[in-house]
């Protein structure tokens, strides 16, 4: 597979509180892992968390050999939800601090992916499929019909979040699994791009020409063009099946 990951720090924050991690080589009994922790919480709290939750969960998984991936996801998850929670207790200057979380291992032809709050996993193929679902009060209010995606209402309240790693005592990942196809592009990606840049566009960026590279640079640029209101970060994979895979 081929991977490119960006962050950038956008045109109106003073500091970055996206934190990436990407390795297409195993770690632990992973045969890849790949993480994007968008933070909050403070002058110093959210990159604090984002990069805190990061270094965590990879350091948990490499020392595993377990590999059922959702169980090994979901007690790296709770560990260090509670490790962050403690520090947010424990020193004022991190009070209020915690961080989104998005996921994903490639394993067999299958991507497994985790999220906790509204950074996303897309997969784009023949168009561009969100396989994640953001933990917001519009995404709730959408789904109880009382209103309409991309109303007004809804762009006004869409950074509310309901779900985030370390601002509570124990919370819960959502896990996915999708059977994947030759050629396929993953993007795990923070809201910095999403409410920047609407999905056509992104469809439109990572379908046309270019290396990966140019496609994950130009994502973040049309989101700095945007307006560039948020920190940016992108995981851009290119899945080619090995032998042996199902769809290879």
């Amino acid at each position: 597979m081929q991977v490119q990951a960006l962050t950038d720090i956008g045109r109106k924050r003073q500091v970055n509180q996206d934190y990436i991690f990407q390795s297409a080589e195993p770690v632990g009994a992973f045969p890849n892992l790949f993480i994007l922790a968008d933070g909050m919480g403070g002058h110093k709290g959210g990159d604090f968390a984002s990069k805190y939750l990061t270094e965590t969960m990879v350091g948990f998984i490499s020392k595993t050999q377990n590999s059922d991936i959702i169980k090994v996801l979901r007690n790296a998850v709770r560990m260090s939800n509670t490790l962050i929670y403690e520090k947010s207790h424990s020193e004022p200057e991190l009070s209020g601090m915690g961080s989104t979380l998005v996921a994903a291992v490639i394993s067999g032809g299958v991507l497994t992916a985790a999220n906790v709050g509204d950074s996303r996993l897309y997969i784009i193929r023949d168009g561009i499929i969100q396989v994640t679902k953001d933990h917001s009060y519009v995404e709730e209010l959408v789904e109880a019909g009382e209103i309409e995606r991309y109303s007004e209402e809804y762009n006004r309240k869409k950074n509310i979040i309901t779900r985030a790693i370390g601002t509570e005592e124990s919370v819960e990942a959502d896990y996915f699994e999708v059977d994947l196809i030759k050629n396929d592009h993953i993007l795990l990606c923070s809201d910095g791009l999403t409410n920047m840049v609407d999905e056509d566009t992104i469809l439109a960026i990572i379908s046309g020409h270019g290396s990966l590279q140019y496609k994950a640079r130009t994502l973040v640029e049309a989101a700095n063009e945007n307006g560039g209101n948020d920190n940016i970060a992108v995981i851009l994979i290119r899945y080619e099946a090995k032998d042996g895979d199902p769809h290879a």
